[in-house]
């Protein structure tokens, strides 16, 4: 019989903590802000892949917090009040390296930008639409000379998540048809002239509707910075 007790004891307390895990306050303050550049938010790759990070010291240990930038260059995180060191990755975006942490008081909703040296960035693109092609003009600056260019493309997909990967596929025939849709070497020699651009659309694509962007690849790094997303109507 005791040992029956103390084993109902145990199973209770064990209960009891379990509903006092499950009825911890989840965390209701909210962190946003976006990567810029003089201000203005910089268009990077989505899915995941371009990344902060927040740190946060608690009594015996530091816990790291991933925060995903979105292809618009904003980010958020849902946190507990408190305070925090925001860090840049290294060789994680299309801008010079810079892995400084920032200092962020999160109390309630709380607004941070994030500021970013690019290598490259992209004045106002405009699109155009023919019965075969898209096409897209646009001025490159370059605003460090330690990297060089390495092309700049137009990307078409479905859907609005669209990049140098979530393009619409094309055939080997379409591929090689498309040579202007990328722009490389002597074709980038002078940037302070419009860039023109065109892509191809592929027989699987017309009467679609399709989203568009233009990206620039810097030498020596691994993500594009891009335009924003533009809807292309059938």
């Amino acid at each position: 019989m005791k040992h029956f007790a103390i084993t109902l004891l145990a199973g209770l307390g064990l209960l009891a903590a379990g509903c006092a895990k499950d009825n911890i306050t989840p965390p209701t303050s909210q962190l946003t802000g976006r990567i810029t550049y003089q201000n203005q938010p910089l268009n990077v790759r989505g899915s995941g892949n371009v990344q902060l990070e927040l740190w946060q010291r608690g009594e015996y240990n530091r816990n790291k917090i991933q925060v995903f930038v979105a292809q618009d260059g904003t980010y958020s995180a849902e946190l507990f009040d408190g305070d925090y060191k925001l860090t840049r990755l290294r060789d994680n975006g299309p801008w010079q390296n810079n892995t400084d942490s920032i200092s962020v008081t999160v109390k309630g909703n709380t607004v941070v930008d994030v500021p970013v040296q690019p290598y490259f960035t992209i004045g106002t693109t405009t699109f155009a639409k023919a019965t075969n092609a898209v096409t897209a003009s646009c001025l490159v600056s370059q605003l460090s000379t330690s990297r060089s260019i390495e092309y700049v493309g137009l990307f078409l997909n479905y859907t609005q998540f669209v990049d140098n990967v979530n393009v619409v596929a094309l055939t080997r025939a379409e591929q090689l048809a498309n040579t202007g849709a990328t722009l490389s070497g002597a074709a980038l020699a002078n940037l302070s002239t419009t860039l023109n651009l065109s892509f191809n659309i592929p027989a699987a694509a017309k009467g679609k509707t399709l989203y568009a962007r233009v990206g620039v690849k810097t030498q020596g790094v691994g993500e594009l910075i891009y335009s924003p997303v533009q809807i292309i109507m059938p």
